[in-house]
């Protein structure tokens, strides 16, 4: 099928992967942006945390945009306003307007994931869906190899500037290859309302809908543990460990290429079971690597470094490979039967995942202590949350059942 072809999978590859490079890159300068602007690394930190407000609020406004409009021109503003914000975070003077600048960032980056996922729902079969995914994951599990690496050299030899340099010359790249070459996958549906209260009436009947709420949810929770990993892991690693911040970057690539080597698996096992057995297996497994992850942390095994070392870092890479897995199933799990309305539904569930991986940074970051626990906690409880709603949604979805 020409929609198949590898530049179109190159092109939403890019779009996903536009939240990985602009988080990831810029994190090895935050050391030298606070001297640089003249304030604490705490402060620096709010330009993270405002870019997750960013991609909350952005992903709520791009799904009726492109459900109403068409997928190509919302896309293409998107990539505009993330241009321009980036080369704004390049001028920046203070602390205050790089955090309200990386808010405009990820208000037009984030279009990229919501799209993507839009997109993949127009052109292929349902039953391609979570495959495709799964090739997306590989270019997105890419940026967290690469990106902080990439960042370090380039902070370090031409100063933090050259990152968002980076990021712009990115954005204007994807604007160019999708204003020519991204074919548009939906056209404008004049039926679908822009007024408030319409579009709030339909993220209501999504709330309302259990071929998709259960999904979503499950999707979200099942992902916070990775959300909880990237609040927790410097500390654990650099300070309970006491690796240096190289030997860090290459723990957390080794991690991120156990995700992009799941979400590859994934391809052969869906290839033998559909996705809702892929799901709930892998759901299990996740919960089951949660819980070992939290017995080999406590006190137990305090009396042996090395096996507490060892144990987790396996732990903790199987953990993550199952997300590789579980995410593009999950997604396609969620997405599948919307239809008409998939850009909005890609937009509520993107909104649901930020605001439960928010929930687990928070948590873990509030329950800060001297020991890897916290972050165990977390990823177990969320692993556990996202297996009731997913077991929850098949159980009340006869189709799902029958996929069984």
């Amino acid at each position: 099928m020409k929609t198949r072809r590898p530049s179109l999978l190159f092109i939403l590859g890019a779009l996903s992967a536009i939240g990985p490079f602009s988080i990831d890159m810029y994190l090895p300068g935050i050391p030298q942006i606070a001297k640089s602007l003249n304030t604490d690394l705490v402060r620096v930190g709010y330009s993270l945390t405002s870019y997750f407000i960013g991609i909350s609020v952005g992903q709520l406004i791009y799904g009726p945009l492109t459900d109403r409009f068409g997928r190509k021109k919302p896309l293409l503003f998107g990539l505009t306003f993330y241009i321009l914000a980036s080369l704004g975070c390049v001028f920046a003077l203070d602390i205050y307007t790089l955090v309200g600048l990386r808010v405009l960032q990820a208000l037009g980056g984030c279009v990229g994931m919501i799209i993507g996922r839009a997109i993949v729902r127009d052109l292929f079969d349902p039953s391609q869906t979570a495959k495709i995914f799964s090739l997306l994951m590989l270019m997105i599990g890419v940026a967290p190899v690469i990106a902080p690496t990439v960042g370090g050299m380039v902070a370090a030899s031409l100063g933090w500037q050259a990152l968002f340099v980076i990021l712009t010359l990115f954005g204007i790249f994807l604007w160019i290859v999708v204003y020519f070459f991204l074919p548009e996958s939906k056209g404008p549906d004049t039926s679908v309302s822009l007024k408030l209260q319409k579009i709030f009436a339909r993220y209501v009947s999504l709330f309302k809908n259990q071929d998709f709420l259960p999904f979503a949810l499950a999707s979200a929770a099942l992902s916070s543990g990775l959300y909880a990993y990237i609040a927790g892991s410097p500390f654990i690693y650099m300070e309970i460990f006491g690796f240096n911040e190289r030997e860090y970057g290459w723990i957390y690539a080794v991690n991120a290429l156990g995700m992009i080597s799941g979400s590859q698996l994934n391809h052969l096992l869906l290839k033998k079971w559909s996705s809702v057995k892929v799901s709930l297996i892998l759901a299990y497994l996740q919960v089951l690597c949660g819980g070992f992850l939290v017995l080999f942390t406590s006190s137990l095994f305090s009396f042996n470094p090395v096996i507490f070392k060892i144990s987790f870092f396996i732990l903790v890479f199987l953990f993550l490979t199952t997300h590789g897995i579980l995410s593009p199933n999950t997604s396609a799990l969620a997405i599948n039967p919307m239809g008409a309305v998939a850009g909005t539904a890609s937009s509520l569930m993107g909104f649901i995942q930020m605001v439960f991986g928010s929930l687990a940074t928070a948590i873990v970051s509030f329950f800060h202590s001297a020991s890897a626990m916290p972050m165990a906690q977390v990823m177990i409880g969320f692993a556990l949350l996202g297996t009731l709603f997913l077991w929850f949604g098949v159980k009340k979805s006869p189709q799902r059942n029958q996929n069984f």
